[in-house]
């Protein structure tokens, strides 16, 4: 028999299915109207999260859902800071917005949700020490536990230097960064200075 072509209702729910989260501009480039997204948006068979933005409404979520909505909305952004160390389990804040590091010429979303604060990184600056996580089919740059605990240092007037000194102690306490990584990824970012007494008397502490 030969093979039905899928309709843009079925091929919407089907890529949703797939990828968990997908932007309008996707649905559209797969072939599907916005008129069709609006339809099934409309009838409850579509949800759309935040402006350019749908999943299934019976998706199951991730504790990280919100990091899969916020590098859906900016896709060459890395979720950092408080919100790396979140997702790291590096500290028990649970800060009111998500972190995202661009690029210092990028354009700059504005959202209500998911709640997003944004810093600026220079191209190479944040391109360093990014892991990549799929979450819900969203594919998640993070900073590693070594740079997410430098850059704490670098922006403590934004988040507090006590959140750093936490994330640090974690870090250590879990294995999850050596001081030797946490030294490199300091002086990487040029903050070695204001690190360096805390991880010194850190492993001193503990040797």
């Amino acid at each position: 028999m030969p093979k039905v072509a899928l309709t843009q209702a079925e091929r919407t729910l089907a890529i949703l299915r797939e990828q968990g989260i997908a932007r309008l501009n996707e649905l559209i480039a797969a072939g599907i109207n916005q008129t069709t997204v609006a339809r099934l948006t409309r009838q409850g068979r579509i949800v759309r999260l935040t402006r350019g933005v749908y999943q299934l409404p019976d998706a199951e979520l991730a504790t990280e859902h919100g990091f899969a909505e916020a590098c859906k909305l900016v896709p060459k952004g890395v979720i950092c800071l408080v919100s790396a160390l979140q997702f790291h389990d590096l500290t028990v804040q649970l800060p009111r917005a998500i972190w995202v590091a661009i690029a210092s010429s990028a354009w700059m979303p504005q959202t209500k949700r998911p709640s997003l604060r944004f810093v600026r990184f220079g191209d190479t600056t944040l391109a360093e020490g990014v892991e990549k996580h799929k979450i819900e089919g969203v594919m998640v740059r993070v900073t590693n536990p070594a740079y997410t605990i430098a850059d704490c240092f670098r922006f403590r007037s934004k988040v507090g230097t006590d959140v750093a000194i936490e994330g640090m102690r974690e870090a250590l306490k879990h294995r999850k960064a050596t001081g030797d990584s946490i030294m490199q990824a300091a002086q990487h970012r040029r903050i070695w200075t204001k690190v360096r007494p805390y991880l010194e008397a850190m492993l001193d502490h503990a040797g």
